[in-house]
């Protein structure tokens, strides 16, 4: 250990007497002394015993004190040496004594405080109750296998069903609660024992029934008493109509005036599916007074197509400095039927409308210049109307504004 201390510290000087004591004990230079300690199973290792291991050391010290020229002296050189020596448990305190290797120091803090990602949950049925069986697995079902039928003897409707079953006490907001639903053609719902009320419709059509859930499999068939209404509008002669102008609104068949509207703003060729009975139709070419009105019977089971003929055509005015000439901006129009009625107003170059057969009075207004033209419209006769701004046209009398 003191070898190893000297070659540490960088002093051979030291190292080297160590070697020459144990070189004059191989000599015999100390064998005297040896000799009369005895034989010793140190011989057999050629190597000084114990008690000559501290005579070299004393030997060795004695011969380092003798040198004076040494930048240190002996008191301070075996100070250094004593500190040397302590300070190697120091260095081995940093060592696994099973492995020799540096021990690592850690420090452990606390992690930083890091934002939550944001959790994605299923949304939740807008019709679920906290009471619904969905929610309490615990409660004994029974399935109620539904299905719906336009008119009796009629085939089950595959597709198109919107399902309801609500609970028939009345909940704290007045309102019925749906307990589930389902779309498409039969539904299997799994309720607990219980009264429900049951509503399917098809369209506007529907019907509503209490069906009583018991201790097994409830199957039932619900009849819509429903039929099918498609509607559709002509010229005479059998004229086409535009339909991108055409729209059809159905109202109640009621018995006073204040009808109520069931569906609005249908489009030609449409299937529209009402409950069986008599619905009052509107139909509207154009947005003046084109209009039709009839009365239309719909049957359970049967789709009825009903076609309605609008005597109108499209009219078009202008107003022109010249016959065909290009039509001036900054005009604003009025129509007048034969009565003196307002039929239409509108403002632009161009004035475009649908109008039925009949006479009419075109008065264009333009920087403060009234000018008018009478005119026919002929049913099924589309035609564009030329208001020239002339003498002839000009208007002597601004009643008109």
């Amino acid at each position: 250990m003191l070898r190893i201390v000297l070659h540490l510290l960088g002093l051979p000087l030291l190292a080297r007497c160590t070697q020459t004591v144990k070189s004059k004990f191989r000599n015999g230079t100390i064998a005297g002394i040896w000799k009369n300690a005895g034989p010793s199973s140190d011989l057999a290792l050629n190597s000084p015993p114990a008690w000559a291991q501290k005579y070299s050391m004393s030997e060795c010290l004695n011969l380092l004190y003798s040198k004076r020229n040494l930048a240190l002296g002996g008191g301070s050189f075996l100070i250094a040496i004593m500190l040397a020596v302590s300070a190697v448990p120091s260095v081995a305190q940093g060592l696994d004594p099973q492995t020799h290797i540096p021990q690592l120091q850690t420090t452990t803090t606390g992690l930083p405080d890091l934002p939550q990602p944001a959790l994605k949950l299923p949304t939740l049925n807008n019709y679920a109750s906290p009471s619904s069986p969905e929610n309490n697995p615990l409660v004994q079902t029974r399935e109620l296998d539904l299905k719906a039928r336009l008119s009796e003897g009629g085939g089950d409707i595959p597709a198109g069903l919107v399902w309801r079953v609500f609970s028939p006490d009345v909940g704290p907001d007045g309102q019925l609660p749906l307990i589930a639903s389902a779309q498409g053609g039969g539904a299997v719902f799994n309720l607990p024992e219980g009264s429900y009320l049951v509503h399917v419709a098809y369209g506007r059509a529907g019907a509503t029934k209490r069906i009583t859930v018991g201790n097994a499999t409830r199957h039932e068939v619900m009849m819509l008493d429903a039929g099918g209404m498609k509607l559709s509008a002509i010229l005479p002669d059998g004229g086409k109509i535009n339909n991108d102008l055409l729209r059809f609104s159905i109202y109640a068949d009621e018995d006073n005036s204040d009808r109520s509207l069931i569906v609005p703003d249908v489009k030609p060729n449409t299937i529209i599916r009402l409950n069986s009975g008599t619905y009052h139709v509107v139909s509207n070419y154009g947005s003046a007074n084109a209009i039709i009105r009839a009365d239309i019977r719909v049957e359970a089971g049967k789709l009825t197509e009903a076609t309605v003929q609008h005597r109108a055509a499209e009219v078009t005015l202008k107003l022109v400095r010249e016959r065909g000439g290009e039509a001036l901006a900054d005009t604003s129009w009025s129509v007048l039927n034969a009565s003196g009625d307002v039929v239409r107003e509108s403002a632009g170059a161009y004035s475009s409308m649908v109008l039925i057969e009949g006479d009419y009075v075109a008065v264009a207004k333009n920087k403060d210049r009234i000018y008018q033209r009478d005119f026919k419209v002929s049913s099924g006769k589309n035609e564009e109307v030329e208001v020239v701004a002339n003498g002839e046209s000009e208007s002597v009398s601004d009643s008109v504004d």
